[in-house]
Parts: structure tokens; sequence; C-alpha cells
């Protein structure tokens, strides 16, 4: 996976370090091939992209997402809330505090609905809709990818 102007510099690979080991990866590897870098990072057996250089935004940001062709996905009736980062999903704001939502909650427009925590930031994800809370497909904890589908709100 490339990552446009990175710069193969000790600094920029030590904080990469930082990440693999604050993150709990297993295994990061960099290569450099004519002033293009490439970078992989392995998280529990998968792949993830890597993060963008500052100041640039990513093409799946800037564009439309594609449309999976995946034959057995079902359908969704409602609007779909998506990851907006690569994070570790919370649904509360603390261990021993009520999940912000629940299936069949109403929520408006700017409710807190989870937390996503990326490199040691909670982000807190706000509703874009009115509605129920149709269905939660994450559990706490669990690792989420960019775009990914979290919550159906109908």
């Amino acid at each position: 996976m490339s990552w446009i102007g990175f710069k193969a510099t000790f600094e920029n690979i030590e904080k990469l370090c930082d990440i693999v080991d604050s993150r709990e990866l297993e295994e990061i590897s960099i290569k450099e091939k004519n002033e293009d870098s490439c970078i992989e990072i392995t998280i529990k057996g998968k792949k993830c992209p890597p993060p963008p250089p500052v100041g640039v935004m990513p093409a799946a940001a800037a564009a439309p997402a594609a449309k999976s062709e995946a034959p057995c996905e079902e359908q969704v009736s409602g609007n779909v809330v998506k990851s907006p980062i690569v994070g570790t999903f919370y649904a509360a704001s603390a261990p021993d505090k009520p999940p912000f939502v629940k299936v069949g909650q109403q929520v408006k427009q700017g409710d807190v609905l989870f937390i996503i925590e990326s490199m040691k930031v909670m982000n807190e994800v706000q509703s874009e809709f009115d509605g129920v809370v149709k269905e939660i497909k994450v559990n706490n904890g669990d690792a989420l990818e960019f775009d990914q589908p979290v919550m159906i709100i109908g």
C-alpha cells in the first residue's frame, strides 16, 4: 500500500513503531522503491490501510464510497451510520457507564451515538439523523475500519 509523500526518516519510522506498540499490532514493514514508499501494517492477521500524511485527504473520504459487490449482503432499511475513522468502538463513555444508545431508542440529530478511540484520542460520533436505533452492527471494544457500517437508524 502506498503512502504518497511519506519519507522513511528515523522520526517517522519511530512514530510508526510507537503506533505498533500502542495498538497491539503484530507487524509493520516499510519498503522504499524509487523514492516511493510502501507501508504495510498487520493487525491480528488483517491488513489495514496506512494513515494519510498530514494535510492530505484520503481518496475514500473525497469520493463517494463504492457499493459492495457481496451478493449475500442483506438490504438495509434506514440510515447507516459508518465509522468516520479507524479505531476502537466504545458504546459508553466508561466501562461502568450505560451505553449512549440502545436498539429501539429514539435519537435526534446531534445526539452522541458512540465513541471511537483512535491513537489514544476519544472521538464522539454524533447522529446525523433523527430516528430509532434499529441495529448496532458491532460489539463494544471491536476494531473499526474507515467507512465500516456501525449502526442503522430508521
